[in-house]
């Protein structure tokens, strides 16, 4: 018995030190973009026709490698310390088809959502067009809805209150072509100030629903078809995106959030209900406050998505819960015990940055691991994942 317990004891030792090694194997190494306070939103994509993944930020643009600043548009001046920057939210996508990335911005709630048409590598401003005149909640979301691989807006319009998703309309100079999901007035999530929204394929049927933390909304086979249906659930309180993912590895997909402007991440388990799915809800982390924004990506290559998130510096002025704390990044490793719960492990990435009402994941300098940038009123960093 004596020999056995020994044993086990060793074995222990060997996998806290593999664990170790493991941890250790993830590191990133950060990059200072620009400290200029210059948006809370941020994009990816190859601007210059240059091969490589460039970054956006509202009023500007940094090309790679070296990050060159570039205008988009007239540059503001922000003080992160008294109010907010021009840019909530920055998609990138190939609006006209012509073959280069354009910039799709969002301001502060309910002001209108532009996009910036790409000047091939000429000079000046990009030409400014409108998308919609009102951009409602807090987390407005590109995605690909229709699962065709092409990316479109999804957020709620004011005065009607109405939740909608847009597509790019015959006339480029006229506004989007709005596909209205849920019809107001004040269709739940519609607010100016609304907290979490999200997409995913909650019902298993292949196709991406449209969710607030009061329930989701069921995507039609047309997705143009007008009112989808809607599944009242509880997934929470007040937050920011809400991805869906099997985080159980049941077959079922499950929903993660995170309170936007207080302490809390939370998974919400799937299981069969009376009248439909219902949702368990199990806490990830109250470590730091803030984490206005969270994103999926298999961060160590395990063929397991992680979760990233970190602290949106100042959200409210420092006037919110932990907010004159450091302004965190980090993430979770996501683990699967055969014989044991779900675990979120918590990895800090950098305790100076944070992210702002959005960040990206994606592989910046082509070698096969995802890299992270983020733009907030700390300014704007790129964080590669080292070999």
């Amino acid at each position: 018995m004596k020999t056995r317990w020994i044993f086990l004891l060793v074995i222990s030792a060997v996998l806290c030190n593999i664990s170790v090694a493991a941890d250790e194997e993830v590191r990133f190494e950060k990059r200072v973009i620009d400290r200029t306070f210059r948006a809370e939103g941020i994009a990816v994509g190859d601007v210059n026709h240059d091969g490589k993944l460039d970054i956006l930020t509202g009023d500007v643009w940094y090309a790679a490698p070296d990050w060159k600043m570039h205008e988009v548009r007239k540059v503001g001046q922000y003080d992160g310390t008294k109010g907010y920057s021009n840019c909530f939210a920055n998609f990138a996508r190939d609006v006209n088809g012509d073959g280069w990335i354009d910039s799709i911005v969002i301001g502060l709630p309910d002001g209108p959502c532009l996009w910036y048409e790409n000047p091939k590598n000429k000079p000046g401003h990009w030409k400014e067009r409108m998308v919609a005149k009102s951009a409602c909640n807090e987390t407005p979301i590109f995605v690909d809805l229709l699962g065709d691989g092409k990316p479109v807006p999804v957020f709620a319009v004011r005065p009607e209150g109405q939740m909608c998703w847009f597509s790019v309309p015959k006339d480029l100079d006229g506004l989007w072509d709005m596909h209205i999901i849920a019809a107001g007035p004040n269709a739940p999530g519609t607010e100016k100030y609304s907290h979490g929204l999200g997409a995913g394929d909650v019902n298993g049927d292949g196709r991406c629903d449209v969710l607030i933390k009061d329930g989701w909304w069921e995507a039609p086979r047309d997705r143009t078809d007008k009112n989808w249906k809607f599944n009242p659930a509880k997934l929470g309180p007040d937050c920011a995106d809400m991805l869906v993912y099997d985080v159980d590895n049941d077959g079922d997909n499950d929903v993660i959030t995170s309170s936007a402007h207080n302490y809390g991440i939370w998974w919400f388990e799937q299981v069969p209900g009376t009248n439909g799915p219902q949702f368990v809800q199990h806490e990830i982390s109250k470590k730091f406050s803030q984490p206005h924004a969270i994103r999926l990506a298999d961060i160590n290559g395990d063929g397991i998505e992680d979760l990233v998130t970190g602290k949106r510096h100042f959200a409210h002025m420092g006037n919110d819960p932990g907010g004159k704390d450091p302004a965190m990044l980090y993430w979770f490793e996501l683990r699967r015990p055969e014989n044991g719960d779900i675990e979120y492990v918590l990895h800090i990435i950098d305790d100076d940055s944070g992210v702002g009402t959005q960040f990206e994941i994606a592989d910046m300098n082509g070698d096969g691991k995802p890299d992270i940038t983020t733009s907030n009123k700390k300014g704007v960093y790129l964080f590669i994942q080292l070999p």
